[in-house]
């Protein structure tokens, strides 16, 4: 039996698959996980073959699941080509961004970027989603959203990285500690401190560990995270220092919870970047969103490696 095509349910099956879940694919797609099973179930039926297997959990894409997930993707692009292609002739942008993001980029920036979006292009819809950075990069690659804002970025041959920003670091630290009261410290004077770290599996702790090495710094790990938010947590309680991205404190030490401060040295920066598909064109609604990024974001902190993001249109 012919299958049909509609662009809303082609959408829905890639997104449950993407997303491991029914309930979280119909969140995305604004319908309820009654009416997702039941799409799923009549597709299934006029297929004659089963796409998902649910009998497991999560549930198993099939064989044919997988060549019908790949169908899906080819036609949202190609239909999102045309979509950009007519958005162009008539010099508007309009449409949906989605956007995967790392939870401390929506910490520290995504409220303002959110309002500016809005203010810019009313006709178009941001839809941003906050994951561990690995799940950024394969909402990326299988095209659950269109761009990624994710720290340490790494290209590959499918994903093309833009620079964004430098972040400075610094030492934070509860305004009780016994450095608290510095104006500054050398890598130094970390020797031998109860530090709170990031978990091994991510960028940040990597790069946090290779500085402490250069310097031949050796802290007390006392516990780990992997995020921001739950470290800045354990500094209010006390319970050791850690190098944590200056802007990402700033709510705490207003507050006077929190004290950072600066550390001697160069190379304590987190880069942050956009990845995305090299394959897949931008749409006018993404060439805006990153300029809006270059031009209204980029000057809050020194932009990566020196260089501006700029985005290459094909």
């Amino acid at each position: 039996m012919p299958v049909r095509v509609d662009s809303d349910h082609l959408r829905l099956f890639r997104d449950i698959v993407l997303q491991r879940s029914i309930s979280k694919g119909a969140s995305l797609n604004g319908v309820s996980q009654s009416a997702a099973s039941q799409h799923l179930q009549e597709l299934e039926r006029r297929l004659g073959e089963t796409l998902l297997d649910r009998s497991t959990r999560p549930f198993r894409v099939t064989d044919l699941g997988e060549l019908y997930l790949t169908l899906c993707q080819d036609l949202l692009r190609r239909c999102e080509e045309f979509e950009a292609e007519l958005e162009r002739r008539r010099n508007v942008v309009t449409g949906t961004l989605r956007v995967a993001a790392i939870y401390s980029v929506g910490l520290s920036t995504m409220t303002e970027v959110e309002t500016a979006f809005r203010s810019r292009f009313p006709g178009a819809t941001l839809e941003v989603e906050y994951l561990r950075p690995d799940r950024v990069y394969e909402s990326v690659l299988h095209e659950a959203c269109e761009l990624g804002l994710i720290s340490y970025p790494e290209s590959n041959r499918d994903i093309n990285v833009l620079p964004w920003l430098d972040e400075q670091m610094a030492l934070g630290l509860s305004p009780k500690h016994p450095l608290a009261s510095q104006e500054s410290i050398t890598p130094r004077d970390l020797n031998g401190v109860s530090f709170i770290a990031f978990d091994p599996d991510l960028p940040i702790r990597r790069h946090i560990d290779q500085f402490l090495a250069e310097w031949r710094i050796e802290v007390k790990n006392s516990m780990s995270f992997d995020n921001i938010q739950m470290i800045k947590e354990a500094l209010v309680l006390g319970r050791g220092v850690s190098i944590l991205p200056l802007r990402m404190m700033d709510a705490e030490i207003q507050e006077g919870k929190l004290v950072s401060v600066p550390i001697e040295a160069d190379g304590l920066v987190r880069p942050v970047g956009v990845i995305h598909l090299r394959r897949r064109p931008f749409s006018p609604v993404a060439e805006q969103f990153c300029a809006m990024l270059r031009e209204e974001f980029a000057t809050e902190a020194k932009p990566a490696q020196g260089q501006a993001l700029a985005v290459e249109f094909h």
